[in-house]
């Protein structure tokens, strides 16, 4: 059974950093290209950052970029996020999601482009 599991999320104050997990079972990661996102209370669910199956195409929305950096790791059959200087209006409930890719495609923050989704992992940015 395919399978994703978010892990890493918690409290942390602003400026402070987080690296969430993205973990599979159940099928290898390294030919999906897989994406994170979030949604926050009474939002609409964001495309936060996307990485290509073969990690050579990378993705982030503005609000975030030069603050986290996805990275895959095939070996441990996990994509990471990593969160720094970490602002209040980053709270909310952090996916990751999978769609199988050949090698050469790029990435897309897209939700609807997805096939698998984890159950999310919650992330509170306050003082």
């Amino acid at each position: 059974q395919l399978q994703l599991v978010e892990s890493g999320g918690g409290l942390v104050q602003p400026g402070g950093s987080l690296r969430l997990s993205c973990a599979a079972s159940g099928f290898t990661l390294d030919v999906y290209n897989i994406g994170w996102f979030r949604q926050a209370p009474g939002k609409e669910r964001e495309g936060v950052s996307c990485i290509s199956s073969g990690g050579g195409s990378t993705e982030y929305t503005d609000s975030v970029k030069d603050r986290f950096t996805i990275s895959r790791d095939n070996a441990k059959n996990t994509v990471y996020l990593q969160m720094n200087s970490l602002k209040p209006e980053d709270t909310a409930v952090y996916f990751c999601a999978a769609r199988e890719a050949p090698i050469a495609t790029l990435c897309t923050k897209w939700g609807p482009y997805y096939d698998y989704w984890g159950q999310g992992t919650q992330v509170t940015v306050s003082s």
